[in-house]
């Protein structure tokens, strides 16, 4: 199987650079790049002036499956991603039942090969049932495939079994990925504590629920020499404890998702239950604090915690709704519209830190379009705009405050293995 990407411009995040240059892909791996290649043979793509990244991942998604596959399945979950232009996704265990042993690591991987469109690589729990009170089957889950380990909506509160988790994780060469949020300062909370929730009627979440965990577990990373990597930054003060940390040295990571960098806690104002997330949408200082984090390196990722749940379950008085909402369809363009296009990130960081940096952090062998490197291949038209349009998901999910948003630069083809995927937004019939 031969394939030639031409006319396209690569971003590459490793060299740092873009160049127009035409990509070969053989049987599913890259075979190299250049001008004038020889298109004897091959099928040709072309991505007329667009463009070619490595195929984007995302290390933060609920797919739902096993147990809540009214919300999403490994079917539709990954076909979101294609169509989102991701090619690769790590799912968090917070399913039914939790994904805390190996022969559920197992299943997961044996059916987003049978039925998935994109790779999907596993997190596994850090506690059994993520209950926080004994360590899972971390060598176990680990030895079967599961990338990560995280108890993901569930933190664990006991500092002293975090500690032993970090240890074991450390030996295993897997980094720990930290739901930051200390559950007696967030109580029954279900919006950012402030002057809006106040006027609104609802009971907060202080900033100070997530600050309280992400100091804590630098300082158990400091101490256990794990690496650990923060989820979902939403504060001012976690950007600031995270630099701080990285500044000592301490082998800590961070992700940031578009909706944090994109909405404040104003957007609750209509009492619209899609903007009800964990942590919650918090104030323009916070946003700034986030964007100048990604845009000097504190915040390493962009991830994009996609949580999809059914229409009923949102049609619900605000406080009995539950967190969370749909991005892997929407991620691309927000990311082009809030970030790149207005001058915080270049594209280079921009794809770097939803490319290479989380293959890194995962250690998967991803993120790159070296020679050799799996034809992984996301390319991308920043000059399309376009209204999101949730009836057009791929997703199960609607559930996002983003609809009828016109954003800016959108994902135009999705290549995974050297097949392609998804090509100007529709997905091709095809099963990995």
């Amino acid at each position: 199987m031969k394939l030639v990407i031409k006319n396209g411009f690569v971003v590459d995040p490793v060299a740092g650079n873009v160049i127009k240059k035409d990509i070969l892909v053989i049987d599913g791996k890259i075979a190299g790049s250049g001008t004038n290649i020889n298109t004897s043979g091959a099928e040709v793509l072309d991505a007329d002036g667009r463009l070619a990244v490595p195929g984007l991942i995302d290390m933060h998604v609920h797919l739902r499956e096993p147990g809540f596959e009214a919300k999403e399945t490994i079917y539709t979950g990954t076909r979101a991603a294609a169509r989102g232009g991701f090619a690769s996704v790590a799912c968090m265990p917070n399913t039914n039942p939790v994904i805390d042993n190996a022969a559920l690591v197992s299943a997961v991987i044996n059916s987003s090969r049978a039925g998935g469109v994109v790779n999907v690589y596993p997190i596994g729990a850090i506690t059994r049932g993520s209950r926080g009170t004994e360590l899972a089957e971390m060598a176990d889950m680990r030895d079967a495939g599961a990338v990560a380990f995280s108890d993901d909506g569930m933190p664990v509160a006991n500092a002293g079994l975090m500690r032993r988790a970090m240890q074991y994780a450390g030996m295993l060469g897997a980094a720990i990925i930290s739901h930051s949020e200390d559950k007696s300062l967030s109580a029954s909370g279900c919006m950012h504590e402030g002057y809006i929730s106040t006027m609104l009627g609802l009971k907060g979440i202080p900033a100070c629920a997530e600050e309280v965990m992400v100091a804590r577990d630098i300082l158990l990373a400091e101490d256990t020499g794990c690496h650990v990597h923060i989820a979902h930054v939403s504060t001012a003060g976690s950007v600031r404890l995270l630099r701080e940390a990285k500044a000592r040295g301490v082998k800590v990571s961070a992700e940031a998702a578009p909706h944090h960098f994109t909405l404040t806690d104003e957007a609750v104002m209509g009492f619209d239950t899609n903007t009800k997330v964990n942590p919650p949408l918090r104030t323009e200082d916070d946003v700034a604090a986030v964007r100048q984090g990604l845009a000097d390196g504190t915040i390493d990722v962009i991830a994009t915690d996609h949580a999809p749940h059914t229409a009923e379950e949102k049609d619900v008085e605000y406080e009995n709704a539950p967190f969370g909402m749909v991005g892997l369809e929407t991620a691309v363009g927000l990311v082009w519209t809030e970030l790149v296009a207005a001058g915080v990130l270049t594209p280079v960081q921009a794809i770097t830190k939803m490319t290479l940096n989380p293959a890194r952090i995962l250690g998967i062998t991803k993120g790159t379009l070296e020679t050799g490197a799996d034809a992984d291949i996301t390319i991308i038209d920043p000059e399309t705009t376009g209204a999101v349009d949730p009836a057009m998901f791929a997703s199960k999910g609607r559930n996002t405050p983003f609809a009828g948003r016109l954003i800016k630069g959108l994902p135009w083809a999705t290549i995974v293995g050297g097949r392609i995927v998804m090509r100007s937004g529709i997905l091709e019939d095809y099963k990995k």
